[in-house]
């Protein structure tokens, strides 16, 4: 027997405290929705609303997406979307959007597609002329990013470093110099030597910070130089993925003298604003600071 018009107004509704309210329709496309992190609450409404009403939900985890659906009282239809599967299922999912479905995508906690799959199947709606939507929310890099204190105006973020020592040092090796806040997801597992290896690559005294529990009840932060940190977790057991933080390398003042004798040497060998734009470029030093020299440098000759 087909659903009658009630049942299926019900099917399409969200619960806040006990009380129900009706999820408005959705325009055909694919909603990729941000989840909580840990605490249930951390929900927009624009994201229940449009859970509720979705033809369905993909989920990394279907258990563990269960929990936040039936929380808010959401009756979806929830199918797996993993990285074993997400490239497979990909050409019917985007036939079911454009047939007109309104398709939503969680992963297990937080923004999908951050550490979490999802890619191959934005890329492919959008490569079939369809409409992919972010609905916005928690994440953990963001924060962790807003409460470590260390500096947010620029950051990179890594996601998980290989497991592997030799392929782990060689990634660290590589964003040793890099100026702005460096963040990375680890595992409890491999927290300890992950830190134990930044101290080696970026400096024991590189300020660092380890966010833990985001949102929960026994969320914490450490932050301290990176050999403190690797110290004080090598001596404990740690629960729940964790997000590193580390600050930029220090800027580094080249030696005037460095800069001045390889002035010296372009000079003799191009025009003066190409000598100049080669040493500004090498060595960091503002260009008036080395236009200013090559001046000086041309007059006393």
């Amino acid at each position: 027997m087909p659903a009658s018009a009630d049942s299926a107004a019900e099917n399409k509704s969200y619960y806040i405290a006990g009380t129900a309210f009706a999820a408005p329709g959705l325009a055909p496309g694919l909603y990729v929705v941000s989840t909580p992190i840990g605490n249930l609450r951390d929900i927009t409404v624009r994201a229940l609303e449009t859970l509720a009403a979705a033809d369905r939900v993909l989920c990394e985890d279907t258990r563990m997406s269960a929990r936040l659906l039936d929380h808010y009282g959401i009756r979806a239809r929830k199918e797996p979307l993993h990285e074993h599967n997400e490239r497979a299922r990909a050409e019917a999912i985007v036939a079911a959007i454009a047939a007109g479905e309104a398709v939503a995508l969680i992963s297990d906690a937080g923004t999908p597609l951050v550490s979490d799959p999802g890619f191959p199947l934005v890329r492919a709606v959008r490569e079939a002329g369809l409409a992919v939507f972010a609905v916005p929310g928690a994440s953990a890099l963001l924060s962790a990013l807003a409460i470590a204190g260390l500096p947010s105006d620029a950051f990179g973020f890594h996601g998980f470093l290989p497991p592997k020592q030799a392929a782990r040092s060689k990634a660290l090796t590589e964003l040793a110099s890099r100026r702005e806040t460096l963040v990375f997801y680890e595992s409890p597992r491999r927290l300890a030597a992950t830190l134990a290896a930044m101290s080696e690559s970026f400096g024991e005294t590189r300020e660092a910070a380890v966010a833990l529990e985001l949102t929960k009840r026994f969320e914490r932060l450490y932050r301290a130089p990176l050999a403190e940190l690797a110290a004080q977790f090598a001596a404990e057991d740690t629960k729940g993925e964790a997000v590193i933080l580390v600050a930029g390398a220090p800027e580094t003042v080249p030696a005037a003298a460095d800069w001045q004798a390889a002035l010296a040497a372009a000079l003799a060998e191009m025009p003066l604003r190409a000598a100049v734009d080669q040493v500004s470029g090498d060595f960091g030093v503002k260009r008036r600071e080395v236009y200013n020299a090559a001046l000086a440098r041309q007059r006393s000759s």
